[in-house]
């Protein structure tokens, strides 16, 4: 189980840097946010997917499932999606203002 999922990391990350690689800056934000859901698999995956009981105290099992790993990507999921959020909605202002969704004419001098 844990092989498949480092394999979706590794197709997540190429579909994402292929996407962050683009010109379009739509393409860009979707591939920063695939990215990160990669990201969170490999927190995961690193996290051991063991079978356990709940840690709780006061429970007499042999094994608990550690908690820390689902807690740091449910942090980083909210935070991820907040940050998208921002990203998408200066990309839908820089396109009001410019009319152009283009990475190169966005810089703003046609000499570079």
């Amino acid at each position: 189980m844990e092989s498949m999922i480092i394999v979706l990391v590794g197709v997540l990350t190429t579909v994402a840097i292929y996407l962050v690689l683009s010109k379009n800056v739509v393409r860009v934000i979707l591939g920063t946010a695939i990215l990160s859901h990669a990201v969170h698999l490999l927190i995961l995956s690193m996290g051991d997917l063991k079978i356990g009981t709940v840690p709780l105290l006061g429970e007499e099992a042999s094994t608990y499932v550690d908690a820390l790993p689902q807690a740091l990507i449910l942090t980083a999921i909210v935070i991820s999606f907040a940050v998208t959020a921002f990203i998408l909605v200066l990309a839908y202002r820089a396109y009001q203002e410019l009319g152009t969704d283009d990475l190169g004419a966005m810089r703003g001098s046609q000499d570079e």
